[in-house]
C-alpha cells in the first residue's frame, strides 16, 4: 500500500486546492479538506474515511 504524502501529489495540487479555500471558515477545515483529497488520490486500495484517518493519523503520528 503507498503512503500518500505532500511529495506525492502533483505540484499543482496545492493552487488547485486554494480555489476552495473560501468554502472554509477555520483551517482545521482546509487542512481536512487536503487530507480528504490525497486519501482519494492516493494509491491506497481501498477508499473509505475511517481508512483514510487511521493513515493520516499514523502520518502525523
Amino acid at each position: 500500500m503507498k503512503e500518500t504524502t505532500s511529495a506525492a501529489m502533483p505540484p499543482c495540487f496545492e493552487k488547485w486546492c486554494q480555489r476552495f479555500d473560501e468554502a472554509f471558515t477555520h483551517k482545521a477545515q482546509k487542512r481536512g479538506f487536503r487530507h480528504y483529497l490525497k486519501g482519494l488520490l492516493g494509491g491506497s486500495e481501498r477508499k473509505n474515511l475511517s481508512q483514510m484517518a487511521s493513515k493520516v493519523i499514523l502520518l502525523m503520528g
